[in-house]
């Protein structure tokens, strides 16, 4: 038997607005095609004119790409397909698995109120439907039809699916979709159909709220001779007040969050949780993901949001970056500030400073601009109120140790001890008057490492001007 080669698809609509619940129906397909070597399709949904734009368009696609989610075919166009549709949908009509239906949307509309008057399930009662033996109604003049699927009657639609198992519908719960509206654009369920039949899809991996399309797309397929997929429904993303999760309810959108100086692999690590998980690995690589990542290990209860623990999975692909890679990466963060990242304190040595302590890019960002401030110009009142005449001889002796110093990290360290020892007193008794003087602050990383960053000459520069 041959091996299936893998294809899936990613399928949204660009109505503007893709967060992370979104992300997460692009990432599973994509790490299960590149997991068996298969396909990733990015498909464009675009048939609803009035709410679809290309600016949304390039908002996906942009996402993907700083998220690593390379495709191999696509963007492809649902409306650049509509003479593929129609002609299948003629072929159906021809073949008499679909059929025109005058009723209008007048008429449909009382057929649902008197039927939920009589506690029935609002349908479609198949009166345009024909059948052996049964007379339609008078064409009515100056009315365009709708195309209808002539939907199976009785028996049951069953797949097994890949997180929810087992999932039977009757066809007697289902009336006969509309495949096409009156004007012949062909409609939602019927394209979906047509592009993963033409595309060879092998895997549909999606939201759950697509769970009651299915059996309506699984009895078109059969319709048209194709074979369904493997279908995996995932359950709902929630928001962190248990919500479900969308721009209503305050989501954050890609943008936002590379906006707000999150990496992209933090950003992927934390939407891989969101429903999979490898034993108890919760800090991973893409390319780790990849390698363990089976639709079998997809969870069954809805995934609730969590910012503090993206917040902290941020912090950890931070902290473990490389400090010239992360240095890139805050350019951007750095220049809104004003800092010239190109004159001044040697600006990966400044980031690797400030990584271990920082959540974000931007507090990366932040943190850097006391590196590129100018010197403090202090006050006698300020230096006065935080630095004591007491501790003045020994920043004097500092001074002096620090002309002596080699520029390295340990060499500073020492001469802060020889002064700590000769004038027996504590490291924030010194250290603090000393971050002052240099910063006008007493809030920054450890001492010794910011006079790497800093400069031997900066700083004692910065230190002389108190103690005169």
């Amino acid at each position: 038997m041959a091996i299936m080669h893998i294809r899936t698809r990613f399928a949204p609509s660009p109505t503007g607005f893709i967060h992370l619940g979104n992300l997460r129906s692009a990432l599973y397909p994509w790490a299960f095609a590149r997991h068996n070597k298969g396909d990733f399709i990015l498909r464009i949904e675009d048939t609803d004119l009035e709410r679809s734009s290309q600016e949304a368009v390039d908002v996906i696609i942009e996402g993907m790409a700083w998220l690593g989610m390379d495709i191999d075919e696509g963007p492809i166009y649902q409306m650049q397909r509509i003479d593929r549709y129609r002609a299948v949908i003629k072929e159906m009509v021809e073949a008499g698995l679909a059929y025109p239906c005058y009723m209008s949307e007048d008429e449909l509309n009382k057929l649902r109120d008197q039927q939920m008057a009589n506690k029935e399930k609002p349908r479609y009662n198949g009166l345009w439907r024909p059948e052996p033996g049964k007379d339609l109604p008078p064409i009515p003049g100056g009315v365009l039809p709708v195309i209808r699927f002539k939907n199976p009657i009785g028996g049951s639609v069953i797949w097994n699916d890949a997180v929810k198992g087992q999932i039977e519908i009757s066809n007697d719960e289902l009336d006969d979709l509309v495949i096409a509206r009156p004007d012949g654009t062909p409609t939602y369920n019927f394209c979906v159909v047509v592009d993963d039949l033409d595309m060879k899809i092998t895997h549909v991996i999606r939201g759950d709220d697509h769970v009651n399309n299915t059996p309506r797309q699984i009895n078109i397929m059969k319709a048209l001779g194709g074979s369904p997929p493997v279908y995996a429904h995932l359950p709902t993303v929630l928001n962190d007040l248990g919500e479900k999760m969308s721009k209503r309810n305050g989501a954050m959108s890609v943008r936002d969050y590379q906006k707000a100086g999150y990496l992209p692999d933090a950003i992927l690590n934390y939407l891989a949780r969101l429903g999979w998980s490898h034993g108890d690995a919760e800090v991973f690589t893409k390319e780790q993901f990849v390698d363990w990542f089976e639709l079998d290990s997809l969870g069954r209860s809805p995934a609730q949001h969590n910012p503090e623990k993206l917040l902290w999975l941020n912090h950890q692909y931070i902290q473990n970056a490389d400090a010239a890679k992360l240095a890139e990466a805050c350019k951007p963060f750095a220049h809104q500030l004003g800092i010239d990242t190109e004159n001044g304190p040697n600006f990966i040595q400044v980031v690797g400073l400030l990584k271990d302590r920082a959540n974000t890019l931007i507090e990366i960002a932040e943190g850097a601009k006391l590196f590129y401030a100018s010197a403090p110009n202090l006050t006698k009142d300020q230096i006065k109120e935080n630095i004591s005449e007491a501790i003045v001889p020994a920043l004097k002796d500092l001074i002096e140790a620090l002309k002596n110093a080699d520029g390295t990290k340990e060499s500073y360290s020492a001469a802060f001890k020889q002064v700590l020892a000769q004038h027996q007193i504590k490291m924030p008794a010194l250290a603090m008057p000393v971050r002052y003087a240099l910063f006008a602050t007493t809030q920054t990383p450890a001492i010794d490492a910011v006079l790497v960053v800093l400069g031997k000459e900066e700083a004692i520069n910065r230190l002389s001007k108190v103690v005169v």
